[in-house]
């Protein structure tokens, strides 16, 4: 039952992601970097599910695009310390905001209990915390 509503909500991100230039695995990076102390490209990949060889060329384009910042670790040279910029936070915010927008038109159709208890389930489900 998940599936087609996960696979609909996907498709209604991708156009918010395009317009602000950004791409899933982008913007899962950043949200990750937002939330976290997170502070190492191996620590990111795990962290958000990503293989840590392949997510080097995401966070390219995201220091190539001012979003990120990678510096090397003074106690290890060998990794990167990842922060996310100014820049990439009002871009990651914006997006968030958008995407916040469609998923209030779609929870707007239930009623306020099957709303809480919707999301008191989600939250369970995927281990978030609710705030």
């Amino acid at each position: 039952m998940l599936a087609p509503l996960i696979r609909d909500m996907i498709a209604a991100e991708l156009p918010v992601l395009q317009a602000h230039g950004m791409s899933m695995w982008g913007y899962s990076v950043l949200l990750a970097l937002d939330r976290s102390a997170i502070r190492t490209q191996a620590a990111l990949a795990e962290a958000i599910g990503a293989d840590k060889t392949r997510i080097i060329a995401i966070l390219d384009e995201l220091q190539q695009n001012g979003l990120i910042e990678r510096v090397p670790d003074p106690e290890d040279r060998r990794a990167r310390l990842l922060e996310i910029t100014k820049e990439g936070r009002t871009r990651k915010d914006a997006v968030q905001a958008a995407i916040q927008t469609g998923e209030e038109r779609w929870l707007g159709t239930l009623s306020a209990g099957d709303r809480a208890t919707f999301l008191r389930v989600l939250q369970e489900l995927s281990g978030i915390e609710s705030s």
